[in-house]
């Protein structure tokens, strides 16, 4: 099933991978089938062997760990965050995460920079990731938490100081942040459809900013996104990360590359999708 592509995940009424794929196979002219696999838990173990039949799939919520048992090997970063979301399949089946470029990638199509004064807020899966990409990078890192999320805020902190025992790390609880910075990243689904009237915090702290990036892709424009635009802030939603890290897919799988005005291409044309839903 050389021309099947897939996405493995529970539930995944409104995802927005198969447009995208469809977008970026069109790019390069490649005729392919992305299909969608919504796997309750109980079928996870007999549906896996037809996905590995596949050339590849993702991965998304709630397998990116569960799945590993299933492949053969693990990309660096799939192995150093214990999260798949994309396989290769073949004679050896590979595991990868392209979250991580994602992340990284639409920070640079932002025009900031992860070696910089930085403000994190939450600590969760997709936020722990990106504590660790700002410190690999040199970041000067902030966690703003709310009181339930200090536990994992510290157990990243614990994990980058195994890694750079200097790094520059510090926790603060949400309501109690103080100083400036040059980003400030959402990793919290405050804001996210269908509760689009909320922002994690207010625009006294935005305003503190020269650049935010909000993880949120649904709604197009989060409340905190207008705050921080109100502001005079440059700022890039969810959107870009969902696209950068599917074009990375089809380079594990198909060894393509793609330009900044692909990615922003296709980015508009799914915000446009959502917005006109």
């Amino acid at each position: 099933m050389a021309n099947t592509y897939g996405l493995l995940g529970y539930p995944l009424g409104h995802t927005m991978s198969p447009p995208i794929h469809k977008a970026l196979f069109s790019l390069y002219h490649h005729d392919a089938d992305y299909q969608v696999f919504e796997t309750p838990p109980d079928r996870l173990s007999e549906t896996v062997p037809g996905l590995l039949r596949l050339y590849g799939f993702n991965i998304t919520i709630p397998y990116k760990v569960e799945i590993i048992p299933y492949l053969d090997r693990l990309d660096e970063k799939a192995q150093q965050y214990h999260s798949v979301n994309v396989v290769k399949c073949g004679a050896e089946n590979v595991g990868y995460n392209t979250d991580v470029i994602g992340f990284t990638k639409s920070i640079d199509m932002l025009g900031a920079s992860l070696a910089s004064r930085v403000l994190l807020l939450g600590c969760g899966g997709v936020g722990r990731m990106m504590a660790i990409e700002t410190a690999i990078q040199g970041g000067e890192l902030t966690i703003a938490v709310r009181p339930s999320g200090v536990p994992l805020a510290e157990r990243a902190a614990e994990e980058i100081h195994a890694i750079f025992p200097k790094a520059d790390v510090r926790i603060v609880l949400i309501d109690r942040i103080s100083g400036t910075y040059d980003l400030v990243i959402n990793a919290t689904p405050a804001g996210m459809y269908p509760n689009t009237d909320i922002s994690p915090v207010g625009d006294d702290i935005v305003r503190r900013a020269e650049f935010l990036f909000d993880a949120i892709y649904n709604p197009v424009e989060t409340k905190l996104i207008k705050l921080a635009r109100a502001n005079g802030v440059k700022t890039l939603g969810g959107m870009a990360m969902l696209v950068l890290q599917a074009a990375a897919a089809h380079t594990i799988w198909n060894g393509v590359s793609f330009t900044e005005a692909d990615i922003a291409g296709i980015t508009s044309e799914m915000e446009g999708r959502l917005m006109n839903a």
